[in-house]
């Protein structure tokens, strides 16, 4: 086992990952920016490094400063989190060489699975079904136009090097196929530093599923069951749940078995998550994987009963996987969490500024994920996820009346947040039978604009 973890990350998952090492009784080292020296993670954890100004790039980005800090403390391994550098195959391999251990799997796997294209000819060869669509990067416009009429519209222009929606398009028709693709080559320039994109079919109303998986360093897998990741905005996930209201028992174990299976032909090691299009006919297409902890990771703990960043650690460790998950895990229950931002509900606009009151709802079947308290700054610099609100019940019913509930007793003043959206979505008819799809919340916010002012904040 390790004797200290740096994490390189701030925030709910630094938070996250401290709790898990103090359970296991691993020292940890939070690395903070100037302006997040008040934060929990950097009070709770064993040390504590500024590693720089407020602005990612340098600090959470620089991984100089992330090496110097960790072997300046004597912390012998990296837990990355999610976001910032969590799937830089590059930042892997500076740990690797530099004798520390990257709480994660391979830089190879890593740097496979980032670029998109090779991922999908990796996994078409593993066996799992991929959106028909280019064979590799795109580079012109007379490129795209034919693989496009050789595929069919509409179409949608992906980031090969992406992911959370940047350097996305979607193009209906030829004649707005050339300045989409420009536009989408720009903004994965901007966000990734790589303008590489690929074409791949677009299905309209798509369920968002992905499969949590587990892998250990001596080749066994297992999976972990499915999530549901369908109501989003603009690409960026609102609600989670697991198990999905349209995945058949039959469905979970054959894209499971693929799962598992392909997973092993890639010799994967530690968590990941394998993303997958539902179309209406009931067909899985592969689209991505994220060779990380997901942030939705709350949910699958509460239907397996798995702590899943400790499993990480002891995965990294060198633990065999068949001594931390019983064999034909069946889930248990229904689990549904609530991505709360600090947004404001009219606008989608960021809402930095300090909390004046933060009361957590509580309860039966209530789980909060949070590094925010009374009187905390929520900085303008960084992903605005300030809390992850989980509820469980013994059904997708009681789960979601206690989700309804949760979201009631929620309060926090002093900044806007999504909690009215949530419930507006709570109470919709559709989403309670499980009739949603990719595209729910752009049908389902110009329906609600009425109702905004009779929901209280």
């Amino acid at each position: 086992m390790f004797n200290k973890i740096l994490i390189a990350n701030r925030g709910e998952i630094a938070l996250r990952v401290i709790n898990a090492c103090k359970e296991l009784g691993v020292k940890t080292v939070a690395v903070y920016s100037e302006a997040d020296r008040h934060t929990l993670p950097v009070r709770f954890a064993d040390q504590a490094v500024c590693i720089g100004p407020p602005r990612a790039a340098e600090s959470y980005l620089n991984v100089p400063r992330l090496i110097s800090a960790a072997e300046i403390t004597g912390a012998d391994a990296i837990h990355p989190g999610y976001g910032f550098l969590s799937e830089n195959a590059n930042f892997a391999e500076v740990c690797e060489t530099s004798g520390i251990t990257f709480i994660g799997p391979s830089p190879d796997i890593i740097r496979l699975m980032g670029e998109k294209d090779r991922a999908r000819r990796e996994m078409t060869a593993a066996g799992l079904p991929v959106l028909p669509g280019s064979e590799g990067v795109l580079r012109t416009p007379e490129e795209a136009r034919a693989v496009a009429a050789r595929i069919g519209y509409p179409v949608m222009i992906k980031a090969a090097a992406g992911g959370g929606g940047r350097g996305m398009r979607i193009a209906p028709n030829e004649a707005e196929l050339a300045g989409l693709l420009q536009a989408a080559q720009h903004e994965s320039q901007q966000a990734f530093g790589n303008a590489d994109v690929y074409l791949e079919k677009y299905i309209a109303r798509p369920r968002h599923i992905e499969f949590q998986v587990l892998g250990d360093k001596h080749g066994q897998v297992t999976h972990l069951g499915e999530r549901d990741c369908s109501v989003q905005r603009r690409h960026q996930k609102l609600i989670e749940e697991s198990p999905s209201p349209a995945v058949s028992e039959q469905v979970r174990q054959e894209m499971g078995a693929k799962v598992v299976a392909a997973m092993q032909a890639l010799g994967y090691n530690n968590a990941g998550t394998i993303e997958f299009l539902l179309d209406e006919e009931g067909n899985f297409y592969f689209i991505e994987m994220n060779t990380r902890i997901q942030v939705e990771h709350p949910v699958t703990e509460l239907v397996t009963g798995l702590d899943l960043v400790k499993k990480q650690i002891l995965l990294a460790a060198g633990v065999k996987l068949d001594t931390l998950v019983r064999p034909n895990l069946r889930l248990r229950g229904h689990a549904i969490e609530c991505r709360i931002v600090a947004e404001d509900p009219e606008t989608f606009k960021p809402s930095a500024g300090r909390i004046a009151t933060f009361h957590l709802p509580g309860g039966t079947g209530v789980r909060v994920d949070t590094a925010v308290y009374a009187e905390a700054v929520i900085p303008p610099y960084y992903d605005s996820l300030i809390a992850k609100l989980i509820t469980q019940g013994k059904d997708r019913r009681e789960a979601l009346a206690r989700m309804g509930r949760a979201l009631e007793m929620f309060v926090i003043e002093g900044i806007h947040t999504s909690i009215p959206i949530h419930r507006q979505i709570l109470a919709d008819p559709d989403f309670l039978a499980g009739r949603y799809d990719t595209r729910f919340v752009e049908r389902f916010l110009p329906a609600a604009a009425g109702l905004r002012n009779a929901v209280p904040a």
